[in-house]
């Protein structure tokens, strides 16, 4: 599942790209002109071969050895007299009250840029705009990046509040520039001024359009009145959303059954939920309704527990509708036929038609595999002495089924999980990016107050000829109250601190950056802000100390998935922050993090670090062969699923729900998609639109997925070769990888990107064909 970028009501507001896996940038130093980190370069001189070799034993041993975090923890911050250096060391956040500071100052800043922008008269006045602009975004995402993170991560209830206070202040300050049509004017004039303009670089020219279509897309053109209007459609949209989300549950808790009418189930969970008598209360959401579904044997029993658990309540399907209406109508009132058609404008796809054509294409190429894959279940359930066809209910059972049925490649019992502690998947990581972009993860102390609980880990990012390129925070463990998702954060993006910057009454860059970590170029005197990242997990602790915590299989692709978004903020540091990192464009956002899936079951990847956290005996790979083997059975149907509910966002945000007559209807559209495209009939007693809380999210770009999936594909043949010959660990193809993807971020269209990476020069300007083309490709894994 995938936490896309955060837009809210003004153009100015680009928030970092969030993600949990199920998700949301320019080159090291690029603009500066440093060098590129070839296969030959020298390491980072600063930094011996011991040295580095205990850095990498280090890495491991802080996630793995519980006495050892607690000795290098502490040696950083026995000296409790120290005062706090505030989360992040913001010298504005050494304790809640501090935020609303924090939020003050920053728009008193703003409103100094703002009056820059507006006061514009000379020709370098207006060649300077898309950086006063960038300057004014930065600003404001320091404060509501950092608001957004700690309202949802921080265990302490004083600074969630003080972060919801400092995001609203600066929220309603979003209103005010949504409502001052001179910065467009503005914008648009250097646009025009072809001696301020001509003087862009690549970046300044992006951002300048960014802005400029995002500023159409927030109807600053109108008149007054409408633009009030569209302040208010804003906010209620946002209100019906977060609405929407909290309401997504059943209209039915739980079922009751007879113990032995859960017959296939696992007997000491069925003892467990009955507490030894004869019944059984089933929740109807969450991981056991899921488990019930692949075992027990009773169709009827199965059919009950799919339905109730797709069944919504009233309200939470008018809540939807009335979400769905309320985008229709912003769209209207900016011009736009329909919200996808609006939100699809600075996407790779640019329209709802090129969408449905990339979904046609890959619903073409997907059908052969799910009707192989029905049959084989259609047999099955025949042999169970069953006549009637595949149901919705049937697919997970004999999925599960069929795996059981089938036998692996290796004899041994599968423990995977021994061979991947989570210190040596971390070292792996560093070690992979080492090989690949010539950068590694660093264990670091902390400052007093930096981090918001005494679990998270600091993982200085260093490059062999750049330095200190980012800033990783690892909260990797689960603990009440703590949100379960993995997730990605973007707290702070690259950005080149300008010389007027530290000139303006600031003694340093850091003073610029209200004491967050800062960078120096390599190769001039420039200074940059350095990214920072936050990466959140919820990883069992292990029994005890003398255990590491062991992942799963799925749980390594989870943290690949995870450090996919990561290496993107890493290495797209731009000049600009605008379109640093994960700032790009929703459809092409997840392709760094997909492709990452792809290294974490490669051999030659494994080879790096997947070993016995006891013996130290490497991973034998059939384990990991039959794994793969197992999640590629009734990928067909899945992928399927993921289609339709494409076709469903597309259709939510269409033209449909101000043209429907007799007023929007929900279920009418959800029944409509199903029954022409899939291949299984869905339960009319179901709405399951009322829990597709991706709809909020995503707004006409759930495609994003399934299209970055099929270049990820694509890109790991191509480029990574598959993984043949060491591929996966090659710096040549790293190398290609970077240069013509990472260090972009959205600094450059998305398609000249995919089209260099692959040598696919059709497909540089984008259009309906090229989404057609990607579409072909097919998600094959």
């Amino acid at each position: 599942m995938i936490k896309s970028p955060c837009r809210l009501s003004t153009p100015l507001l680009r928030h970092a790209f969030h993600s949990y896996t199920t998700y949301t940038p320019r080159g090291l130093l690029a603009v500066a002109a440093t060098a590129t980190a070839g296969p030959k370069q020298p390491r980072f001189s600063s930094t011996t071969g011991h040295e580095r070799s205990l850095e990498d034993i280090t890495l491991r041993q802080i996630f793995d050895a519980h006495d050892f975090w607690l000795q290098f923890s502490q040696q950083h911050t026995s000296d409790l007299a120290r005062p706090s250096r505030g989360l992040f060391q913001n010298r504005y956040l050494t304790e809640p009250s501090g935020f609303l500071k924090y939020a003050q100052v920053t728009r008193q800043k703003c409103q100094q840029i703002v009056e820059r922008v507006l006061s514009a008269a000379s020709i370098e006045a207006y060649a300077g705009i898309p950086r006063q602009l960038d300057l004014l975004s930065d600003s404001l995402c320091r404060v509501l990046d950092i608001a957004d993170f700690v309202r949802c991560t921080h265990p302490d209830t004083g600074y969630q509040a003080a972060a919801i206070q400092a995001y609203a202040f600066l929220f309603d300050y979003m209103n005010v520039l949504n409502t001052t049509p001179g910065l467009n004017a503005q914008l648009r004039k250097a646009i025009s001024i072809h001696e301020a303009s001509g003087s862009w670089n690549e970046e300044e020219k992006m951002v300048a359009q960014i802005l400029l279509r995002d500023f159409s897309n927030s109807a600053i053109d109108l008149p007054a009145e409408k633009r009030q209007n569209f302040v208010q459609l804003s906010n209620q949209m946002k209100t019906l959303g977060n609405e929407f989300l909290d309401s997504m549950t059943p209209t039915t808790s739980y079922l009751d059954f007879d113990i032995k009418q859960l017959k296939g189930m696992d007997p000491l969970a069925l003892a467990r939920m009955s507490k030894g008598g004869k019944r059984v209360r089933l929740p109807t959401v969450g991981g056991v309704p899921y488990a019930a579904l692949g075992t027990v044997e009773d169709e009827a029993i199965r059919r009950e527990i799919y339905i109730a658990g797709r069944q919504s309540s009233k309200d939470q399907i008018k809540l939807l509708e009335r979400l769905m209406v309320t985008r229709a109508e912003i769209a209207n009132l900016s011009g736009h036929e329909s919200y996808a058609h609006m939100n699809l404008s600075d996407k790779l796809a640019k329209s709802p038609e090129a969408v449905n054509s990339f979904l046609t294409a890959l619903s073409g190429d997907n059908a052969p595999r799910v009707m192989q894959e029905l049959a084989i279940m259609k047999e099955m359930k025949v042999a169970d002495g069953i006549s009637t066809g595949i149901e919705q209910w049937d697919l997970v059972y004999y999925r599960n089924r069929l795996n059981v049925d089938q036998k692996p490649k290796s004899r041994k019992p599968d423990f995977m999980s021994a061979y991947f502690s989570l210190g040596t998947v971390m070292q792996g990581l560093s070690r992979l990016f080492d090989r690949l972009y010539g950068i590694r993860l660093v264990p670091r102390g902390t400052s007093p107050g930096e981090t918001w609980n005494s679990d998270v880990r600091r993982l200085d990012v260093l490059h062999e000829t750049d330095g200190h390129v980012a800033v990783l925070y690892c909260d990797l463990f689960e603990r009440a109250g703590k949100n379960p998702n993995p997730t990605h954060f973007t707290l702070r993006c690259s950005r080149l601190i300008s010389s007027s910057e530290t000139n303006e009454g600031s003694n340093s860059p850091q003073d610029a950056n209200d004491g967050m970590a800062v960078s120096s170029s390599t190769s001039s005197n420039q200074h940059y802000q350095l990214p920072i990242l936050a990466l959140i997990c919820d990883f069992s602790h292990p029994p005890n100390s003398r255990i590491p915590a062991l992942l799963g299989f799925q749980d390594v692709k989870t943290l690949f998935h995870e450090m996919g978004h990561a290496i993107h903020s890493i290495l797209g540091r731009t000049s600009l922050q605008v379109v640093s990192g994960t700032r790009c464009p929703t459809d092409f956002a997840e392709l760094p993090s997909v492709l990452m899936e792809f290294f974490a079951s490669d051999p030659s990847v494994l080879a790096l670090f997947a070993r016995h956290w006891e013996t130290g005996a490497p991973l034998p790979y059939e384990m990991v062969e039959d794994s793969l083997l197992t999640q590629r059975r009734g990928q067909g149907i899945q992928t399927e699923t993921q289609i339709l509910f494409s076709l469903l966002d597309q259709a939510y945000h269409s033209s449909l729900p101000l043209k429907m007559k007799g007023g929007f209807d929900s279920t009418k559209a959800f029944f409509d998609v199903y029954d022409k495209y899939s291949s299984v009939r869905e339960p009319r007693a179901t709405n399951a639109q009322g829990f597709f809380g991706h709809l909020v999210e995503y707004g006409g770009t759930y495609y994003s997925y399934l299209f970055d999936r099929a270049i990820a594909a694509k890109v790991w043949k191509e480029v990574f070769r598959d993984g043949k010959g060491d591929g996966g660990v090659e710096r040549e193809a790293g190398e290609r990888y970077k240069e013509e993807v990472l260090k972009w971020g959205g600094g450059r269209s998305g398609w000249a990107c995919v089209s260099a990476v692959l040598g696919e020069e059709r497909l540089k300007d984008g259009g309906k064909e090229a989404m057609e083309e990607v579409g072909k490709w097919g998600v094959h894994s």
